[in-house]
């Protein structure tokens, strides 16, 4: 009888035993920050899946006890893998490593789509996210002509980027968005590992300098209540994160070669690796075109170095320097009547650009524990842009080989900016704490005068001490506070204040001046005007972002930030025979609204579509008048207020997985990208600007294409149309003599682009252009002009990697 009822004891044991159900559960951080990590997928090979939440928490209920193996899944992290013995309750901690160490691959069952664009977490490598709209772009997984940092195809799944192409090689950026100017991307802050790459931040926020997208690891853009963390700006943040250092080897070396139309040449090679604490990682970068328009020749030399040592677990220290330098020559610009006769003709073989820009950054990151993280970085410019050019307002005149006009421009900039991320416990939940403070002060000398009659690229006066009719320092300092906080009301929704405090005092002493001369060209009167301008003021912005998740891979955000846009050095003078400046326009301010939904975590789809409201006080802008010559002159003046609202859509989705899963080595990804926006001057004291549409703001700006993978082979396929934009206030269709303003019509563009690995090999070909297209994107008001500054018509590139 006793043996029974044992009997009977044991085996119920063994028997409920094989039935407890038990939980496992866990937080998933990022291994660099400690930061919360949301949106990630977690995988069972049972076939269980999970996603992360907004503090980094997944959890599995009623799981039979037995070995499991967990996978987790991220786009900006390396895949994690372990197994796990379930016999009772488990509450994992788990470190994720970023994407941009190398290190070894795991194999896992669950096959992922490379979009090669996504978005940045909430928080996110010292920075606050939560609640605003921001794309990352991977460059590795894209498949577009990288040799020539091609923005229409590197920026394609960015929504509404009005982008400026008007030379080949890729040496400058220039984008804006939502009516921005996109002038060397002036209306963004733009920066390189977190520090500001521009002339000058405040007087001269153009920049020069775009690194190649081949050194890219990711490109970061924040808009909206960007302005918080990283500036007063109207259109946000762009942040080129270079490649990292591999983390499992001493060397890797990528070799890159190009060959393309029009004499095109590049040559990348890179050195990567790591020893010890040690690690770097460095490239050069040689680059060379005859151009599609004749005298519109370059030649380009870019170098970088990053190294960084770890002190400790917790301490790391590293430095980068930049150096960069090209010489260009210029064919100017054309009007309405010479590009409708010839796009490709020039009449200027003079005209020269010297660009020669020099950065170092240092920085110094220490987790305090595992809740807090201190970052310091220190940064530092020194630079030159010269031009040199004959540039009458009449765009047609032929070269007279006249003395040229010469401006030169000196930048000496220095700063630092220091950040404290706190993570804590408010009401039983997480909350996360960015505080800051910025320090940055400029000295910057920019002259203008008579240049040599030559034909060679020589920046030097002509007698500089009594030709020279412009020679300005501006000196700058500006001290900046800024917090932002992170507040989880419950698993779904959170709400993130911010706040900034700006102190900025500019002045500019020189002098300006004229020189008249006489029919034989002889100088009879040469007058000079000195002059002390100095502007200082203090102000304080807020903002607001929102954010609210109904299910695991679905967000809704909102936010609102105040905006604020000093007058430049530009805008306080300089000489230009077409172009009048306002000795009394004052700074720029507004706000901008973003509201939208967008994916999250999403293996196959990937959208966000938002609707935005941009309010410009004092926009800056150019009219045109006709002076007391009846000559057609160009006013830089406040012109008013703009509003500017419309919608930002995108979305892509692997079309083939969503429809044949069971074969996982092919990939149809399809994408769209549509902003439908409307514009309008609301108020102005310049006469007929009330109710016209705001400067370079296309009513649709369309960009989609498909990419289709089958193993090692890749194609994409793009096309791009943007409807017709004014290129000023008054909204003049017919350029004129100078053609610097007017209509910038419609046009829609085509590029196929083709990719193939072979073990260490890369092969890369490009057709930019497909159906050679005709068109422009901008008339320019001086250098590389005045006038239209044609697009390049149909080129071909082709480009082979050596990687060991």
């Amino acid at each position: 009888m006793k043996l029974k009822v044992y009997s009977f004891l044991f085996f119920s044991c063994v028997f409920g035993n094989c039935l407890a159900q038990y939980r496992l559960s866990g937080v998933i951080r990022s291994a660099a920050d400690s930061g919360a990590v949301t949106g990630v997928r977690v995988v069972l090979h049972t076939g269980n899946k999970a996603v992360s939440d907004s503090l980094g928490h997944f959890e599995f209920k009623r799981l039979a006890a037995g070995t499991y193996t967990l996978y987790v899944l991220s786009d900006d992290f390396r895949a994690y893998q372990e197994e796990i013995v379930l016999e009772k309750h488990i509450h994992l901690q788990i470190g994720l490593n970023s994407r941009s160490e190398n290190l070894q691959e795991l194999l896992v069952s669950e096959k992922k789509t490379d979009f090669g664009f996504s978005r940045l977490r909430g928080v996110e490598a010292m920075g606050i996210y939560e609640g605003k709209k921001s794309e990352v772009i991977n460059p590795e997984q894209l498949v577009a002509n990288l040799s020539t940092n091609n923005a229409r195809q590197i920026y394609a799944r960015v929504a509404g980027l009005n982008i400026w192409e008007n030379e080949s090689g890729g040496l400058q950026l220039n984008i804006g968005g939502r009516g921005l100017d996109p002038n060397r991307s002036s209306n963004f802050n733009v920066r390189q590992n977190g520090h500001d790459i521009s002339a000058d931040a405040l007087g001269y926020p153009e920049s020069y300098y775009t690194p190649p997208v081949e050194a890219i690891g990711r490109i970061q853009i924040v808009r909206g209540a960007a302005s918080l963390q990283y500036g007063t700006q109207f259109g946000g943040l762009i942040n080129f994160v270079m490649r990292k250092p591999v983390a499992d080897k001493p060397l890797e070396l990528v070799a890159r070669q190009s060959v393309g139309s029009f004499g095109f040449y590049n040559a990348f090679t890179s050195v990567s690796g790591t020893k010890g604490k040690l690690s770097y990682y460095s490239f050069f970068q040689y680059k060379r075109a005859d151009g599609w328009r004749a005298n519109s020749h370059f030649n380009s030399y870019n170098f970088y170095a990053d190294i960084d040592y770890k002190l400790s677990e917790k301490t790391s220290v590293g430095f980068d320097v930049t150096h960069m330098n090209y010489l260009a020559r210029q064919p100017g610009g054309l009007s309405d009547a010479m590009f409708a006769d010839n796009p490709r003709q020039t009449n200027r073989a003079r005209n020269w650009f010297d660009v020669n820009w020099n950065m170092l950054a240092v920085h110094f990151d220490h987790k305090i524990n595992t809740s807090s993280d201190f970052n310091l970085r220190f940064f530092g410019l020194s630079a030159h842009r010269y031009s040199i050019g004959f540039r009458p307002n009449r765009v047609a005149t032929i070269d007279d080989n006249s003395a040229r006009d010469l401006i030169k421009g000196e930048f000496t900039n220095w700063g630092t900016e220091a950040r404290y991320l706190k993570r804590y416990n408010l009401l039983g939940r997480q909350s996360v704490l960015l505080v800051g403070a910025r320090f940055y002060n400029g000295f910057n000398h920019s002259l203008q005068g008579q240049g040599s009659h030559g034909r060679d690229a020589d920046f030097s006066f002509v007698e500089p001490e009594r030709l020279t009719t412009y020679d300005y320092e501006f000196p700058n300092r500006n001290v900046a506070l800024f917090a932002e906080h992170i507040l989880y009301l419950g698993e779904k929704f959170s709400i993130t204040p911010g706040v900034r405090y700006e102190s900025i005092s500019t002045r500019a002493d020189g002098y300006y001046g004229s020189i008249q001369r006489d029919l034989a060209g002889n100088i009879i009167n040469i007058t000079k005007t000195e002059e002390s301008r100095k502007n200082s003021r203090s102000f304080l912005l807020g903002g607001i972002g929102l954010s609210y998740k109904p299910h695991e891979q679905i967000e809704a955000y909102g936010n609102f930030s105040q905006n604020y846009r000093s007058i430049t050095f530009s805008d306080m003078r300089i000489s230009n025979p077409s172009s009048v400046i306002d000795p009394d326009m004052k700074d720029e301010k507004g706000y901008s609204i973003d509201l939208g939904i967008r994916s999250r975590g999403t293996e196959l789809l990937n959208f966000d579509f938002s609707l935005f409201y941009l309010n410009y006080n004092n926009r800056i802008g150019e009219v045109q008048f006709y002076d007391e010559m009846n000559r057609i002159m160009r006013l830089r003046t406040n012109v008013g207020q703009a509003v500017i609202f419309g919608l930002e859509s995108y979305a892509e989705a692997d079309v083939f997985r969503l429809l044949k899963p069971e074969i996982p080595d092919f990939n149809a990804v399809v994408f769209g990208n549509v902003a439908l926006i409307k514009s309008e001057y609301r108020k102005s004291l310049m006469p007929g600007v009330a109710g016209n549409q705001v400067e370079f703001v296309p009513a649709l700006n369309l960009k989609t294409g498909v990419k289709l993978a089958y193993k090692k082979v890749k194609a994409s396929f793009q096309f791009t149309r943007l409807s017709d934009q004014f290129s000023e206030a008054t909204n003049a269709r017919d350029g004129g003599i100078s053609s610097v303003v007017g209509l910038i019509p419609a046009y829609k563009v085509m590029d196929l682009s083709l990719s193939y690995e072979l073990g260490k090999f890369r092969l890369e070909g490009s057709v930019n252009n497909l159906s050679d297209e005709m068109y422009f994107t901008r008339r320019a008001t001086g250098y590389p002009g005045p006038g239209i500054l044609p697009s390049d018509g149909r080129s071909y590139y082709l480009t082979v990697q050596f990687k060991i």
